[in-house]
């Protein structure tokens, strides 16, 4: 299928923004220029209305929780955000929880974990199990049903996949939104895709520089969930996307749940690329695609 045209208009205005490629700048400028595409586009008309939006802290981490318009108990899904796990915060995507949040009728708790480079792996891992484990024990305070969800965005997909892992039967679905699953993986959409699309490969080996260093083991299934067992884990969801350099360990690690007997739900939607949740406002293709992946959520967490 072509490139959407709302998602290549887009392209085109990053291509002609006067700025460096964020691989050869530094996190610091990577984060500023990631709220800008985000948190700065925001206005009070656009802001998507929730029930109640409270700020908490969550082991030891700044967290949001978002509630519905909605009267009784529903599930509660830990939203782990995107950004390589070097950028992104619980403001950039807010947008994001919100639209989850309104559309799935859960509670949504957003937890803002360490980054790299100044806290590298495993420290987001670490905070994520903390923050998944606590939701655990939390909810009746949270959506107040019996029933808890970790999910995420690409790095965010990555450490809900890893929680999901690990805590075993605390966690009854997971939701993958274009996750990393390989670190040192070799997969054609990586070359195919690897260019022109928002996140090239360029980007990735910088992010995952930052977050892992020189020393790491790249069999670690604690950063590539793709690597670890799939045994008795969460149903699950997994979202891929046409023109993303992810998609196809994505696509690799619905296929793992599936041959370990785990439910799983997966969707590629065609036409679109990398980070497609965030860019409603310019395709519509990409809103039609986020309020799929809602209603995709809501049914998972219900199952």
């Amino acid at each position: 299928m072509p490139l959407d045209p709302g998602i290549a208009a887009l392209l085109e205005l990053i291509e002609a923004a006067p700025y460096p490629p964020m691989h050869e700048g530094t996190p610091e400028t990577a984060r500023k220029a990631f709220r800008a595409m985000t948190v700065d586009l925001v206005t009070p008309e656009t802001q998507v209305p929730v029930g109640s939006v409270e700020e908490l802290t969550v082991a030891d981490r700044p967290a949001r929780l978002y509630k519905p318009a909605t009267d009784g108990p529903v599930p509660t899904l830990v939203y782990l955000h995107g950004g390589g796990f070097v950028i992104g915060d619980l403001d950039t995507h807010d947008q994001t929880c919100r639209r989850l949040c309104a559309r799935a009728e859960v509670a949504v708790l957003s937890v803002d974990y360490r980054l790299a480079p100044e806290a590298p792996y495993p420290a987001a891992v670490d905070d994520a199990l903390a923050a998944v484990a606590w939701a655990a024990d939390h909810l009746a305070e949270l959506g107040g049903a019996e029933v808890l969800g970790v999910g995420g965005d690409s790095a965010g997909g990555n450490l809900a996949a890893v929680a999901a892992q690990e805590l075993g039967d605390r966690v009854a679905a997971q939701v993958l939104i274009y996750p990393a699953t390989h670190m040192g993986g070799d997969y054609p959409s990586r070359t195919d895709n690897g260019e022109g699309y928002f996140l090239d490969m360029a980007t990735m080996l910088w992010f995952a520089g930052h977050y892992l260093g020189e020393a790491a083991d790249l069999d670690d299934p604690r950063h590539s969930p793709l690597l670890g067992s799939a045994d008795g884990v969460a149903r699950a969801l997994v979202v891929t996307a046409e023109f993303d350099p992810l998609r196809d360990e994505g696509e690799a690690y619905a296929d793992k749940l599936a041959e370990a007997g785990v439910a799983v739900d997966r969707v590629r939607y065609d036409g679109l690329i990398h980070g497609f949740i965030d860019m409603g406002p310019m395709s519509p293709a990409a809103a039609a695609a986020l309020d799929d992946v809602a209603d995709r959520v809501g049914r998972l967490l219900r199952a």
